[in-house]
């Protein structure tokens, strides 16, 4: 397998971009390929000791930054390491593309150039939803489509089924649908249309869930559109990352209070990590005719090594194919309303 890997995406490149690589490179025997600025990526890797058959760099003279236009930026800087790593994988050089770069051009990118699976009207982020406890569950979309048809919302359901199985082994993974409340007469006329749809469907579906439920575990793939997605995930992040500062605070003020932090230090460093975006992987963008993975825009170098090695089964197990194997059902469950 070779994984192509965008050495000019996030925050931190091209330094904890190839640090990541090069840590990966260490764990599997699958070829990584960095696409970027050949000089730079070269005087990073010239700190690492790696196996240089394992890891190779494709040059790429531009960068797309977050500032650009998402359509204009992939239209425009055909020689950018997003738009060369998708095309990568696009021309088969590369089984799948990661990236910590632009999400609206990763999604355009991934549009434009790798194409829909045919039957998919749209393609979804499926981002890794932490569980109070343990584990986490999977949510589409997480900001790629605002607004979204009944058949959209199947959709996701369906192709975030299929990832939790594939590539995390988890058999008849629960589905469920954010709702303002679990009645199945709640929502708007699309929320009750999807419901309804779902329910016909094959999947293991078990209702309206309330956002507050999320954090509990009670589904594995937890279904919305992107706004709703986008903001469940910034929110939870900003009140996760609050209590987080506020307990360093409590605990840091007076003598007795920092006792006390030097005996919880195990556990908070457990819940902290617990935060960790980084332990779990990348977010897929389900949908395209490719392996597309977007990873966070301030990954450091644990990050990207998770990311790669954690997109691998996505590759192995063939979840792109299936995902297209699926849509036929898809369509027999919408003619049946």
């Amino acid at each position: 397998m070779r994984i192509a890997v965008d050495g000019m995406g996030g925050d931190n490149a091209p330094a904890e971009i190839v640090r990541g690589c090069v840590e990966a490179g260490k764990l599997t025997k699958h070829e990584i390929l960095i696409v970027g600025d050949e000089e730079k990526i070269r005087a990073e890797l010239a700190g690492y000791k790696y196996d240089q058959e394992q890891i190779r760099v494709v040059h790429a003279a531009e960068v797309i930054t977050g500032d650009d236009a998402p359509v204009r930026a992939v239209r425009t800087k055909t020689d950018s390491s997003l738009v060369k790593g998708i095309g990568l994988v696009k021309n088969g050089e590369a089984d799948m593309l990661l990236s910590a770069g632009n999400t609206g051009a990763i999604m355009a990118g991934g549009l434009f150039i790798l194409g829909r699976i045919p039957g998919i009207d749209r393609p979804a982020i499926a981002s890794t939803y932490p569980i109070l406890g343990s584990g986490f569950t999977l949510l589409v979309d997480s900001g790629a489509n605002a607004e979204c048809k009944p058949r959209n919302l199947l959709e996701f359901a369906t192709m975030g089924s299929i990832y939790m199985e594939k590539v995390f082994g988890l058999e008849k993974p629960k589905v469920g649908l954010v709702n303002i409340g679990t009645e199945e007469g709640k929502g708007t006329t699309v929320i009750k249309s999807a419901y309804d749809l779902l329910k016909k469907s094959h999947l293991n579906f078990v209702g309206n869930v309330e956002a507050r439920e999320v954090p509990a575990g009670v589904c594995d793939v937890t279904v919305c559109d992107g706004f709703v997605g986008n903001t469940i995930l910034k929110l939870t992040e900003g009140v996760a990352w609050s209590i987080l500062r506020l307990m360093k605070q409590k605990f840091t003020d007076g003598v007795v209070p920092k006792m006390g932090a030097l005996l919880l230090s195990g556990k908070l460093s457990e819940m902290k990590q617990e935060f960790d975006y980084s332990s779990y992987g990348g977010a897929p963008i389900l949908g395209v005719k490719g392996a597309l993975i977007k990873i966070h825009g301030s990954s450091n170098a644990d990050a990207v090594k998770n990311g790669i090695l954690k997109a691998i089964p996505y590759v192995e197990n063939k979840v792109v194919q299936i995902i297209q194997e699926s849509v036929l059902e898809l369509e027999e469950i919408e003619e049946s309303e």
